[in-house]
């Protein structure tokens, strides 16, 4: 529900009508509901969802609720995972406006498309899309982009992804607007482009894109964390490759999450990767796929494009309860995805009118449509799953594939796992079943409703060095488990586990009885997802938090530190 209005809460609601039009502040709970709602997690009450379709009119939004004194959430396309673009419950101690940002669409390619600038509402299907005919790729290709996620919710959160070489989303190069310890929001350009001296002309020509090159500086910062390449390498390190706390990657917009308002960030892109091929690798030995990551990032010029886990379990639940997703990207693209979320959470929406329906309708009858649509994976990986319990997909570049051809041939005439070489289609259909499996447990949990109580969603970076990277879980968490799934991006050591509980113990309470063993372990968590809600920052992120949004007027409460105005600390 949304929250009683105060008088002066209707002065801000008139003047924020004003500034962006009345269809475009949503305040109703039926038509703010699936702004209010996170992907997987998080849910609470706002006063408004605002939708301004210019940066200007982002600018002005701001600055009223900033001087109102509400609370700020920046939401771009509400693709995470931990909730850390909802509102988390209803115990803020000011009224929340959610600004949307899908409205403020926009991508200038600069310097012949070596570089780009990416608006607020740029998704990363519309990068890749835009960059496919010169020739070029953004930071991540697929996974991401696969359901909707912007590029500036990547920069924000330091996401990660499949691809090897490239590392975390970074940037040291934006515009955004920051609030002080005097309260005052202000505009920082740091995007190294000459673009004015004050807000609305800055906003204006970035959004037009009216700047040439000769305004450009380019070297202003990085674009990329170029050292990733190296860094990945290091298998007898005794620490991650990457995780989202890391302060190393920590500038500004980046890793910011939601402490700014982000106006604009500059990516470097990538030539992309023609002819590339695609081995399909099986066992039922841990110990043999370590060996060969660690070969592979070692013994090689060059590093695969990627390389991706799934576990058999995690595979048998992805072909039944991904099989439509699966099937509407193969048929339609990662494009009509946010149209059919956006379906999906109009229906549930109506349904919750009526209390004989039951919960997650919606999923329960996409899940008996499924039926319907013939398999859609290659006899070949149905073979080795029937086999194996360990899958890995390795992609590789052209000038590396027979070099990786005739690697595989002579390891694997030497230990138990087989591989095959994909055709294109297999190689197609590998992948996208893999990130298929990312929202198979979300359809698992909805139509076993009886049985499964909720998800925890893990997603762990291990040590580079740590040759147990399989998880063994303690008896007394494992019986309270219905299923396990467990993916990731092997060659990085980063793994997506998902648990799904069985009814009647808390989720929260078991996911934090994992924690201690994966801290032992030496791992960090989460890998490449935001803290959001979910997770306890740790001090010096939430220090970082502190130094980008003195006042805690954006997104309070990420990380589970305090959601008091200007910090102040929770009463014990």
């Amino acid at each position: 529900m949304t929250t009683t209005q105060l008088p002066s809460d209707q002065a801000l609601l008139a003047s924020l009508k004003t500034i962006v039009g009345h269809h475009h502040v949503l305040t109703g709970e039926a038509e703010t509901y699936r702004f209010r709602h996170g992907f997987r997690f998080g849910a609470g009450n706002v006063l408004a969802v605002v939708q301004p379709g210019t940066l200007v009119e982002l600018w002005k939004v701001a600055q009223a609720c900033v001087a109102s004194g509400k609370i700020i959430i920046m939401q771009a396309a509400n693709t995470g995972l931990t909730g850390g673009s909802t509102p988390d419950g209803n115990d803020y101690d000011r009224e929340i406006v959610l600004i949307s940002t899908l409205r403020l669409t926009g991508i200038h390619l600069i310097g012949e498309g070596k570089q780009v600038v990416c608006l607020p509402g740029a998704t990363l299907y519309e990068l890749e899309n835009k960059l496919t005919p010169i020739g070029r790729e953004p930071h991540s290709v697929i996974g991401s982009s696969c359901i909707g996620a912007s590029v500036l919710g990547g920069v924000s959160n330091n996401s990660g992804g499949a691809l090897v070489q490239r590392g975390p989303a970074y940037t040291e190069m934006a515009v955004f607007g920051q609030v002080g310890d005097d309260g005052v929001l202000r505009l920082v350009n740091h995007l190294g482009i000459q673009l004015g001296n004050d807000p609305e002309t800055i906003l204006t020509k970035l959004q037009n894109g009216t700047f040439n090159e000769a305004d450009i500086d380019w070297n202003a910062g990085r674009g990329h964390d170029g050292n990733y390449v190296t860094h990945v390498r290091e298998v007898d390190a005794d620490t991650p490759a990457r995780y989202n706390a890391d302060p190393g990657r920590w500038y500004e917009a980046a890793g910011c999450a939601g402490k700014l308002v982000v106006f604009a960030v500059r990516l470097d892109t990538f030539p992309a990767n023609k002819n590339s091929s695609v081995f399909y690798i099986g066992t039922n030995s841990t110990d043999e796929l370590e060996d060969l990551r660690r070969h592979v990032l070692t013994a090689f010029d060059e590093l695969p494009i990627a390389g991706e886990y799934i576990h058999r379990d995690a595979f048998n639940i992805a072909e039944q309860y991904g099989k439509d997703t699966f099937f509407v990207i193969r048929k339609f693209g990662t494009s009509f995805l946010p149209k059919m979320f956006a379906m999906k959470s109009r229906f549930d929406i109506f349904t919750k009118q009526f209390g004989f329906l039951p919960e997650n309708l919606s999923d329960r009858i996409m899940q008996a449509l499924s039926v319907l649509i013939p398999s859609q994976l290659p006899d070949r990986m149905l073979d080795y799953r029937d086999r194996f319990e360990h899958h890995l997909m390795l992609k590789v570049t052209e000038s590396l594939t027979p070099k990786m051809r005739a690697y595989l041939t002579e390891y694997f005439a030497k230990v138990t796992g087989e591989f095959f070489e994909c055709t294109p289609d297999e190689g197609t259909r590998a992948f996208l079943h893999r990130f298929a499996a990312a929202g198979a447990a979300v359809r698992y949990r909805a139509v076993h409703h009886r049985d499964a109580e909720d998800i925890v969603a893990l997603d762990v970076a291990l040590r580079r060095n740590d040759r147990e990277w399989f998880e063994t879980l303690p008896a007394e968490i494992e019986d309270k488990l219905i299923v396990k799934l467990y993916y990731g991006h092997f060659l990085c050591h980063v793994m997506h586990q998902d648990y799904v509980v069985k009814k009647g113990y808390n989720a929260v309470a078991v996911e934090h009885s994992m924690l201690p063993g994966l801290d032992q372990r030496g791992a960090r968590y989460p890998a490449e997802h935001n803290v959001g809600h979910l997770y306890k920052a740790p001090d010096d992120m939430v220090a970082h938090y502190r130094s980008l949004d003195p006042c805690n007027c954006f997104n309070p409460g990420i990380g589970q530190a305090t959601k008091k105005k200007n910090w102040v600390a929770e009463s014990v």
